[in-house]
Formats: C-alpha cells, structure tokens, sequence
C-alpha cells in the first residue's frame, strides 16, 4: 500500500473506530508499518487539517473528531449478524481488507449490548472453507484497477500446459469462484474474448494501447459455473432510508460459455 492510499485508510480506520480510538501501536500491527511511520503519517494528517484528537492513558489513542464520523446506523444484531457472515465469506485478496473495514465501521456504531447479541448469534454459525489459489496480491490489484478504468493491459499467463505467453488483453470482469478468481478479457492475441486463472497470471502491467470501442460482451459461464451481479445489491430502487432494506430484483445470471485458459 502506498502512503496516500495508506493515509485515506488510516481516516477510514479512526472514523470505524469511533470513540474508542486506536493506538499508534493497534494502526501499525493493522496497516503493517512501524509506529514510527504511522506517528509520522498522523501528524501529516493532523497538519493537513483532518480533525485527530489523542486519548491520554493506557487506553488512550487517537480518536477522530465526532463531526467526520457517521451517526449511528441502527443496525439490529439479527442484521449485524448477517453482514457479519456475507462479509466474512468476501476472504478474496482484492476485498478482504474492505470487508473487514466495513465491519468495523458496522460495530462501532452498534450500542455494546447489541453487538454482544450480534456475536453471540455469530458464535452460532460455520462457514464451509474451501481453499482456493490466490493470486499475487500486487498483480490482482492492478488486474482491477485496469478493469475498472477501462484499460488495456499487458500479461504473462501460464496456460494449463505449463505454456507461458505474453499478450495484450482488454479486462471486462473480475470473477470470485468457489474454486479461485478470474479475469474475463479480450485477448488480442487470439482475436477472442478468454477467460484467465488469475494466479496463472505472471506479470501485469497497463499500456498505452486505447481500447476498442466498448463492446456489448456474451454473459458468460466460467469453471462451470453461472455468474450472479454483486451489484444488484446496491440497487437504488430498493433503497429506503432507516427501515429494512430488500432487494427485489432478482440477481442476473447469465449462460454463454467462454473458453478458458488462452
């Protein structure tokens, strides 16, 4: 993590914190710094007018001012509980940190006898783990970042042969499997739309070769599987402000096969 994208997350992590606060020593161990640094990333922050305000005493720290976080959201334990288990299933590299991020936020805001009750009913449940392949860190998050900008990118890929090849591919999708994680693109070098194991992929880096005009691209099949759209869960016709929030429609799935592998 670079030190912008770490300062933005240091703010995210105090606002989840609420008045409870971290320690230089509690935001080092999370963001894997020493204290020095996130001493040094405090004070940056703190001169650059973002409201931090210290704890004196063994349970002191840094707090965030009342004003830069969110009110109380009124979560139920029934409905903490189950963000808890949706969120603690999202183990893949690219989400895992915004998981647990968002969950953080969601227990903050929780009166302590609620979130008792939450981890109470939590303690009750099993999540099956299957393990699965994870591709390099780095590598998966300049996968999704070309992915989300619309960029074209150039990658070392190992096909189920053991072959390697290099070749340009236009990203459309990243896709989280129960047997691993791919990248859904237009290959130039076979002049196809392909499907990538995303630990196969060696190497990734952006190029300034432009995209094709955006293409409408077959829903697809990958490993087997149909594919269902997260984003449908954020859907603003379903949407009503603090009472039970539904989702109506149902999530799209989708059928047409695409070849894997190169």
């Amino acid at each position: 993590m670079n030190r912008i994208d770490r300062l933005y997350a240091l703010v995210e992590e105090l606002r989840a914190a609420g008045p409870r606060g971290r320690t230089a020593r509690q935001l080092a161990g999370h963001f894997e710094v020493s204290v020095r640094t996130v001493e040094r990333d405090l004070s940056a922050l703190g001169q650059a007018g973002v409201p931090l305000a210290t704890k004196q005493g063994r349970s002191g720290g840094y707090t965030l001012d009342r004003s830069m976080s969110l009110p109380p959201l009124n979560f139920t334990p029934p409905e903490a509980t189950a963000v808890a288990v949706a969120l603690s299933r999202s183990q893949h590299v690219l989400f895992a940190r915004d998981a647990r991020s968002a969950l953080h936020k969601i227990m903050a805001a929780m009166p302590e006898r609620a979130l008792e009750e939450a981890r109470t009913a939590a303690a009750k449940v099993r999540l099956l783990v299957q393990p699965v392949p994870d591709p390099d860190a780095e590598i998966a998050e300049q996968i999704w970042r070309a992915v989300r900008d619309n960029q074209v990118l150039r990658i070392g890929y190992i096909d189920v042969g053991g072959v390697e090849t290099e070749r340009e591919v236009e990203p459309q999708y990243v896709v989280v499997g129960p047997n691993g994680s791919y990248l859904t693109a237009w290959c130039h070098l076979r002049h196809d739309d392909r499907v990538f194991r995303m630990d196969r992929i060696t190497r990734a880096e952006r190029t300034s070769t432009p995209p094709r005009p955006r293409q409408v691209t077959p829903e697809l099949k990958v490993d087997g599987h149909e594919t269902k759209l997260p984003e449908s869960a954020l859907g603003r016709e379903d949407l009503q402000p603090n009472t039970d929030i539904g989702v109506s429609r149902a999530p799209g799935t989708v059928g047409a096969t695409r070849r894997t592998g190169g």
